[in-house]
């Protein structure tokens, strides 16, 4: 049975994700309810999916969030910046931006800095970077991390979930290198309440999942069982 943390609420860790290319509207709306309803922090949809979750979620305390770039990361900037744009105009306020990673490998830091500080600061809003760290060194860990926090990031996020997920040598890693100046997003992979502790332990200030109705499940059942 996992180890449970019980002073760990990690409800408001959570921005739900639906991110699925099939999702309907019916998904979304589901998603929106469940989001206010257990207190997750945001939900996380793509760009088609916005202005509806912005209606669904307006005066409510769950934060409307979107992926740009996604999953690759290797769209141009233009492309991304539009993209971007596009989400905030649609009533998005939390922005999930994937780098470039080709640029990143290549030595091209300059322009990945360049990416990413227009997106702050054409649109205001707080931006989480996904360095997919599944494909980084750790050198390139912390050279993105460091090119990422300066351009203006509010968080780095581990994942996009497309290849291996969070791992909690990552987050510690992110960790280190942030020193509490930014968010680190947790994301990929998060199926059970001792992963989901486990990351939160490590540094994590959000998790990424689309499982977050089960993690809340897996708590609740835990607590039932250490009751009787």
């Amino acid at each position: 049975m996992a180890r449970v943390e019980p002073e760990i609420d990690i409800a408001p860790f959570i921005d739900h994700a639906l991110l699925n290319p099939t999702a309907t509207p019916e998904q979304v709306q589901q998603w929106c309810e469940e989001a206010e309803r257990y207190h997750f922090a945001a939900v996380c949809v793509y760009p088609t999916h916005v202005r509806l979750a912005a209606e669904l979620l307006q005066n409510k305390a769950p934060k409307v969030c979107t992926v740009i770039g996604f999953p690759s990361g290797a769209t141009t900037s233009a492309v991304k910046l539009y993209e971007a744009q596009e989400a905030v105009e649609n009533g998005c306020t939390e922005l999930d931006v994937v780098i470039n990673l080709g640029w990143l490998k290549s030595g091209k830091t300059e322009a990945v800095h360049r990416e990413i500080a227009e997106i702050c600061e054409e649109t205001g809003q707080a931006v989480k970077v996904i360095l997919e760290t599944a494909l980084l060194t750790d050198a390139e860990k912390r050279l993105s991390a460091e090119v990422c926090m300066d351009a203006g990031a509010a968080y780095l996020k581990t994942s996009t979930g497309w290849y291996t997920g969070a791992t909690v040598a990552d987050v510690r890693l992110l960790k280190e290198i942030t020193k509490g100046s930014v968010g680190i997003k947790a994301s990929g992979g998060i199926r059970t309440l001792e992963q989901a502790v486990d990351l939160i332990i490590a540094g994590a200030t959000r998790l990424g999942t689309s499982r977050g109705v089960d993690l809340l499940r897996q708590r609740d059942n835990l607590e039932e069982e250490t009751e009787e």
